[in-house]
This record gives C-alpha cells, sequence and structure tokens, in this order.
C-alpha cells in the first residue's frame, strides 16, 4: 500500500438491475487505515456499492479502484481508443480476496463448527493447508472473544456469536478492507455491543473500513469520514462530526432526525 493512494477510489459509479437505475454516478474516496460510515434510508444503493466494491455486481459505467488496482476490468485500447475489458472470474475472485466483507445475514455453514467455518476459504481461496487455516483460525476466533465457542455449529450460538464467526472468517483471510453492510441489523438489540466491541477494536487497529449501519453512536465514536446516500447519489460526505453533527443538506437533517 502506498500513503498517497487511497484504498478505495470510486469515480462516477452507475449501477442498473434492470429498468431500476439503483447507482447514479457514486464518487466515493476512502484513504487507507480510516473509517468510513455509510448512512441513508432504505432503497438509497448503500448495500449495493458496497458489493460493486468486491465485484460481487457488476458496475454499469464508472471505475472503482481497490489500493489503486482496477477492480474487474483491465484497461486497453481498441482503434487507438482507450476501452475496458471484464477480467476472468478466477482473476476477479483474486482481486475480491484481499476484500472482506460481513453481511446482515452471517451465512455461516450450518453443518461446520465456527472453527471449521473460518478455515474452509482459506483453504479453498488461499491454498493454505488444514493446519495453517486451523493455526490462523484460533487466533482470529480468540482476538474476537471466542475461544471457548470454536467448536460449536451455528445452531448452538446466538445471533452476536454467530457474526463474531463471520467477522473471524473474514479476517482470517488477511483482507487490506473490510467492509460491513449493517452487520447489527438482525440481531436482537441486547446482542448488538458485542459486534460493534469488535469492529471498535478493528478500527483502533488501523484497519481500512466501510460500513453500512444506522448505527449512529458507534458511527459518531469510530468513524472518521461519514457518507449519506439517498436516491441512489451521495448527498453530503465530510468528517462525521460535520456529517451528522451538523449536516447542510436537508435530506441528511430529516434522515438524522428519523433516527436519532
Amino acid at each position: 500500500m502506498t500513503a498517497d493512494v487511497p484504498m478505495v477510489d470510486m469515480v462516477g459509479v452507475h449501477k442498473w438491475f434492470g429498468e431500476s437505475h439503483v447507482l447514479k454516478g457514486v464518487d466515493l474516496v476512502v484513504p487507507t487505515g480510516t473509517v468510513t460510515v455509510v448512512l441513508g434510508p432504505s432503497g438509497s444503493g448503500k448495500s449495493t456499492a458496497l458489493r460493486c466494491i468486491n465485484q460481487l455486481e457488476e458496475i454499469g459505467a464508472g471505475s472503482i479502484r481497490v489500493d489503486g488496482e482496477l477492480m474487474g476490468y483491465k484497461e486497453g485500447t481498441r482503434g487507438g481508443k482507450p476501452v475496458l475489458y471484464r477480467l476472468h472470474p478466477k482473476v476477479i475472485s483474486r482481486q475480491r480476496s484481499r476484500i472482506g466483507m460481513v453481511f446482515q445475514r452471517f451465512n455461516l455453514f450450518p453443518h461446520m463448527t465456527a472453527i471449521g467455518n473460518v478455515m474452509e476459504a482459506q483453504v479453498q481461496v488461499l491454498g493454505r493447508s488444514k493446519a495453517e487455516a486451523r493455526e490462523r483460525a484460533t487466533e482470529v476466533l480468540t482476538r474476537v472473544g471466542l475461544d471457548d465457542r470454536m467448536d460449536h455449529y451455528p445452531a448452538q450460538l446466538s445471533g452476536g456469536q454467530q457474526q463474531r464467526v463471520a467477522i473471524a472468517r473474514a479476517l482470517a483471510m488477511d483482507p487490506e478492507l473490510m467492509l460491513f453492510d449493517e452487520p447489527t441489523s438482525a440481531l436482537d438489540p441486547e446482542l448488538v455491543g458485542e459486534v460493534l466491541g469488535v469492529m471498535r477494536d478493528l478500527a483502533r487497529s488501523g484497519m481500512t473500513m466501510i460500513v453500512v449501519t444506522h448505527e449512529i453512536g458507534f458511527a459518531r465514536e469510530v468513524a472518521d469520514q461519514a457518507v449519506f446516500m439517498a436516491d441512489g447519489v451521495v448527498v453530503e460526505h465530510g468528517p462525521v462530526e460535520q456529517v451528522i453533527g451538523a449536516p447542510t443538506e436537508q435530506r441528511t437533517k430529516d434522515f438524522l432526525a428519523s433516527v436519532l
């Protein structure tokens, strides 16, 4: 990573689902080692933007770079004009392996224990031996406070514990960037704190993070910058104390009034 290259650089990103124009020219710069929170009402394009960053969704226009690398495409020329060529799925998978993503739903394999879930992608994607994968899985499960739950199956874990396994699974891949898509929205209120605690520790460690969330207190405490999206566009962005504490756009003010 180079200090003057942002971890994420989205320029003019558009995304359509059929005739539905979901992202309408999104620009976003995330400096390395910072935490960005993305706020906005349902249907504003927040989750789609995250999925475009790690190429779970193919963009319709614009560009996304992670640590300077163009995601999903390679640059070329045709007839003397610059064009973009879609990369082979295996190359895109390699790019995606540098990015950890934690979803609203935990997406754990029900037939595998916590440590089995954390080992699986290390073996299948990174090619680590089972011994190496188990050692790394033990490290990250201990880091998220689950050293006494490694041999439990998802059905034997609370929602908060399952989400912490999901975070450990992402961390085990040694990502440069972590994306969180409303990681606490499926949890009972009393379980939210344990997941946010793990995320606070990650932020303090210097992990670059983009977090889609409605947890305004968490955003105030941890984030360096905040982005407010509505109707597929970035309405307002800047330091978190400005966007949340003293927003200038009426749509931002109305949204914050509804959630605070």
